[in-house]
């Protein structure tokens, strides 16, 4: 079989299963509920007292 026809036929189980991701569709759920953990997560409070000591040493920058 050559790549091409492989692909096609790839192209026509995932049209005909609704799911665009077809069998990657599981890895893009667990990767995105993953991230919306990840995001939710409260910063501890040395490191957002870090990232502010580092700001204040931080020399003005002009904005363009």
């Amino acid at each position: 079989m050559t790549k091409d026809t492989t692909a096609g036929a790839a192209n026509r189980r995932r049209a005909a299963s609704g799911d665009p991701l077809g069998p990657n569709s599981e890895i893009g759920r667990k990767l995105k509920q993953y991230y919306d953990e990840l995001v939710s997560d409260n910063v501890p409070d040395r490191f957002a007292q870090l990232l502010s000591q580092l700001e204040r040493a931080q020399p003005a920058q002009k904005k363009d």
